[in-house]
C-alpha cells in the first residue's frame, strides 16, 4: 500500500505525558557527548537560572519520536516502517527542556510528496508541558521507499 496522500492536515493527539528525569537527561547527554555541566550537575544548571538539569537541545527527539509512532502505526497512513529512512530533523526551541517537565506532543502531517514509487512525509510535532506551555516544535521528514517492481 502506498503512502496515503490524504494524511496531509491530519493530527494525532498527545499520548501519555513524558516525565523528564535527571537520569534520562544525563544518559542522553553522555550519548550525544554533551558535556556542559548544566546537563549533569543540578548546581551548575541552577547557577544558570534553571530549576533543574537542562536537557541538550536534541533531547526533544525523545518526546517527538514517541509521538511520531502514532503516525507510523496508523493503518490508514500506508507507512511500512521497514521501508522508512529518516531524511531530516529540525528543532525550534521555545524554552529549554528541564528535569521535572511533564511533556506532551501532538503530531501534525504537513506534507506528503510522491517521489517515484515512494513518498516523503513531513510532520510537525508540537511539544508542550501538560499545563500548555510551549517547549519545542520539531519538523521531521521521512522517506518511505516504494516497493521494487
Amino acid at each position: 500500500m502506498p503512502v496515503n496522500p490524504d494524511l496531509v492536515g491530519r493530527s494525532y493527539p498527545p499520548a501519555e505525558p513524558y516525565s523528564v528525569g535527571r537520569e534520562a537527561i544525563r544518559e542522553f547527554a553522555r550519548a550525544v557527548r554533551a558535556d556542559h555541566p548544566a546537563h549533569h550537575d543540578v548546581g551548575a544548571a541552577r547557577a544558570l537560572g534553571h530549576a533543574d538539569l537542562v536537557a541538550p537541545p536534541t533531547f526533544a527527539i525523545v518526546v517527538a519520536q514517541r509521538a511520531d509512532a502514532a503516525l507510523v502505526a496508523d493503518p490508514e497512513a500506508g507507512i511500512d516502517f521497514s521501508r522508512v529512512v529518516h531524511a531530516d530533523q529540525r528543532f525550534t526551541h521555545h524554552r529549554p527542556v528541564v528535569a521535572g517537565d511533564e511533556l506532551v506532543a501532538e503530531v501534525h502531517v504537513d506534507q506528503v510528496r510522491a517521489m517515484g514509487a515512494g513518498a516523503m512525509v513531513t510532520s510537525r510535532t508540537e511539544i508542550s508541558t501538560t499545563a500548555g506551555e510551549r517547549v519545542a516544535t520539531t519538523v521531521s521528514s521521512l522517506l518511505v521507499r516504494g516497493e521494487e517492481q
